[in-house]
C-alpha cells in the first residue's frame, strides 16, 4: 500500500493546524515524522484515519482518494492507528483488546492474524488472559501495537510509540517493526526526535507549525 498526501491543510475550530502538508509512504517503507509537541503529528495521523476532516488537499491510499471514505471504513482497507496514550478498555483482558478491531470490522481471519502477532510478539500472548488495568504502562504499549497490527495490514500510524517507555522497551519495540518491512507493511513513526527512529527509518519528515520538510 502507498500513502500519498499533497496540499493538505487541516484547521480545528478555525485554527490553521497543518499547511500545505505533503508527503508520500511507498510499500513496505517506514518514515520518521519528527517535530517538537504541538508541531502537528497527531493531527496528521488523525486526519489520515479520517478523524479529522481537511479544510484542503488529498489523502490517496493505493491511488484511492479518501475524501468520500468515512473513518470507519478506513481500518477495512488495512489502515490502522497506535494513539500515544493507548487507550485500551481497562476491564476488557490483553487479547480482548487486540482483538476488538477484528469483531468491529469483521476480519475473517483474526485467528490467524493474531497468532502472527503473538509470533513476533511473544510477550503480549503471556499475559493474554490479563485485564488491561492490571497490566505495567509498558506492557500496555505493547497491546496497543498488538491491537494496532490486526488491522493495520498496509499501513500502520504509530504516534510516538516510544514516548514514556523504558530503554528496554524501546529496543523492544524497535525489534518488532523488522518484521513489518518484511510483511510489506507501510508505516509512518512520530517522534518528538529521532533518537529511536534513526536507524529505522528509511526516510525523514520533519514537521514544525504544521508544516512539512524532507530529511
Amino acid at each position: 500500500m502507498t500513502l500519498s498526501i499533497e496540499a493538505l491543510n487541516v484547521a480545528i475550530e478555525g485554527i490553521p493546524i497543518l499547511r500545505d502538508v505533503s508527503l508520500e509512504v511507498g510499500e513496505g517503507a517506514m518514515v520518521g515524522l519528527i517535530g517538537r509537541n504541538g508541531a502537528g503529528k497527531t493531527t496528521l495521523m488523525r486526519a489520515i484515519m479520517g478523524l479529522l476532516p481537511p479544510e484542503s488537499g488529498r489523502i490517496r491510499i493505493d491511488g484511492r482518494d479518501m475524501a468520500a471514505v468515512p473513518s470507519y471504513r478506513r481500518a477495512g482497507l488495512g489502515v490502522s492507528y497506535m494513539p500515544e496514550d493507548r487507550r485500551l478498555i481497562p476491564e476488557l483482558t490483553a487479547e480482548e483488546n487486540v482483538l476488538l478491531p477484528a469483531w468491529a470490522n469483521g476480519i475473517k481471519d483474526a485467528a490467524a492474524r493474531l497468532e502472527w502477532i503473538y509470533a513476533i510478539m511473544p510477550e503480549v500472548r503471556e499475559f493474554r488472559d490479563r485485564r488491561a488495568l492490571q497490566l505495567s504502562g509498558g506492557q500496555q504499549k505493547l497491546v496497543a501495537l498488538a491491537r494496532a497490527l490486526m488491522p493495520g495490514r498496509k499501513l500502520l500510524l504509530l504516534d510516538e510509540p516510544f514516548e514514556g517507555v523504558a530503554p528496554v522497551l524501546s529496543r523492544r519495540l524497535a525489534e518488532v517493526f523488522g518484521p513489518l518491512r518484511q510483511a510489506g507493511v507501510a508505516v509512518v513513526l512520530s517522534e518528538s526526535d529521532d533518537t529511536h527512529s534513526a536507524d529505522l527509518v528509511d526516510r525523514v519528515y520533519r514537521i514544525e507549525r504544521g508544516a512539512v520538510t524532507v530529511g
